[in-house]
């Protein structure tokens, strides 16, 4: 595309290694190029290319900000108090083809999917020639870079792309993204792929990321890289839109495994700690690391759920009992709230450590999601008492659910399950495609609080696609827009 995959960008190779989490690797100040043709041409510059990629990810325009919050931010979860002009447009469905969160995702996506494509190029050409601990640096490079692949362009084809699957109903002919095995050379003419074919792009990827961590003898033990773990809780929650029941289970019970993870928090003290920023999560599989050093400041996610004016919805806050100790970091700023304009006190992005919301990171893959993954295989599967022994994992945070048995049988079973998603991974950016995938008559645009409003009631969210940036289309390679992207936006 014009921007990333035709515009001739090398492979950005930071020159530090990266030994764990605080590290400075994310410092813009400290890389050198490496040009695109024939310069990773040993173990230890294919490591630092794949450095690189994490820059892209991490950053505030993609996984370190505006991908992950558009799944949250136009849907029931998110509430606008209408100070600020932030998001404003998503949030209210008034963005159009030129709107700069989606330009950026759809710029820095492709900036990591360019660079692992190069840096799993010259992987696999190194590999055949590598004795050793370079064999072994090489797979582990290359188990990264593939997962960050899949992980780039599964957010990019859920934001630009239908929902491959909506209760049922098959959307993977409509079109998805620009995938390709090898780097696009620039000015190259391209067409969309499939939604279906770039989801097998993404298994296949996450599949080749497993073999690799495999033969590299594991991950790095550091969970703001990619590693086994999140790998596999990625490849449940593909399944999972895919409708793909017994695989998506099986997964998210792999990547439990993998992170050692059998039970959760259930204290609210014990629930806020979690949010002290970095390690202190110790239920998540896979984190930024944003800290004190490396932050979005002004554009990071804690400012986006505090001064910037974005809290949860009357009727988020309505479905949590008083019992859940996950309402122990939903608290306002009582200086500076009122009812009519709610201001938040950052949530998961409190960074109760510090107390500044800038150094919060964002958690991308959390073992809660597992057990609700395998709650919703199990109940879409008819196993409805395993869907209730998973499910309890998670529900059991409200402390008057005392066993799994308290829970609702059949239809009010699984509605219980989608109210938990929320209660549960509000602020994890899933919502938008939850919504979509289970065709919900979705409530969207809160207004009016305290009380439970919204401006558009009903909205078959399903529809929902966003628009492929202008600039894409006008530069005229091949990139198609999304047909009727504005004609299936609420009304």
């Amino acid at each position: 595309m014009k921007k990333i995959l035709l515009s001739g960008i090398a492979a950005i190779a930071l020159s530090m290694g990266m030994t764990s989490c605080g590290d400075s690797f994310l410092e813009t100040d400290y890389y050198r190029g490496v040009d695109a043709e024939g310069a990773l041409n040993n173990a230890d510059l294919l490591k630092a290319a794949v450095n690189g990629a994490y820059y892209n990810l991490f950053t505030r325009y993609f996984s370190g900000n505006y991908a992950t919050m558009i799944g949250d931010i136009p849907t029931d979860l998110s509430y606008w108090n209408g100070q600020t002009g932030h998001w404003d447009d998503i949030n209210q469905y008034t963005y159009d083809y030129t709107d700069v969160y989606l330009s950026y995702i759809w710029e820095y996506g492709y900036k990591v999917v360019d660079n692992t494509a190069r840096a799993i190029q010259a992987g696999n050409e190194l590999y055949a020639n590598a004795t050793g601990d370079d064999k072994a640096a090489i797979d582990l490079a290359l188990g990264e870079a593939y997962a960050l692949r899949a992980y780039a362009n599964f957010q990019m084809v859920n934001v630009f792309g239908h929902q491959v699957k909506v209760n049922g109903n098959d959307f993977s002919a409509k079109p998805g993204l620009v995938i390709s095995e090898d780097p696009i050379p620039a000015f190259t003419q391209v067409s969309r792929s499939t939604v279906g074919d770039t989801y097998a792009m993404i298994e296949k990827d996450l599949k080749e990321a497993l073999k690799h961590f495999e033969a590299a003898g594991g991950d790095r033990g550091d969970k703001c890289y990619m590693n086994v773990a999140a790998t596999n809780g990625l490849l449940a929650r593909m399944y999972l839109y895919e409708e793909n029941w017994e695989q998506a289970k099986a997964y998210a019970q792999k990547a439990l495994e993998a992170g050692g993870v059998s039970t959760l928090t259930y204290t609210p003290e014990g629930y806020k700690a979690l949010y002290n920023g970095g390690a202190s999560n110790t239920e998540s599989f896979f984190y930024l690391d944003i800290n004190s050093n490396q932050n979005w400041s002004a554009n990071s996610c804690g400012t986006l759920w505090t001064t910037y004016n974005f809290s949860p919805t009357p009727w988020l806050f309505s479905i949590y009992a008083p019992t859940d100790v996950r309402t122990a970091i939903m608290g306002m700023d009582l200086v500076n709230t009122t009812d009519a304009a709610p201001r938040y006190a950052g949530g998961k992005f409190s960074h109760y450590s510090s107390g500044n919301t800038a150094y919060a990171t964002n958690y991308l893959i959390n073992a809660p999601e597992m057990f609700l993954i395998i709650a919703e295989a199990n109940y879409k599967l008819g196993n409805e008492a395993d869907a209730k022994n998973a499910l309890f994992v998670v529900a059991k945070r409200n402390t008057a659910i005392a066993s799994a048995d308290d829970l609702p049988s059949g239809a009010d079973l699984f509605a219980f399950l989608k109210d938990e998603r929320a209660r549960e991974l509000f602020q994890e950016g899933l919502r938008l495609y939850d919504l979509r995938r289970w065709d919900e008559k979705a409530n969207v645009a809160a207004y009016g609080a305290p009380d439970i409003k919204f401006r558009y009631t009903g909205y078959n969210i399903s529809e929902l696609v966003y628009p492929i940036p202008s600039d894409e289309i006008n530069a005229n390679f091949g990139v198609t827009q999304n047909e009727g992207w504005d004609a299936v936006m609420p009304k």
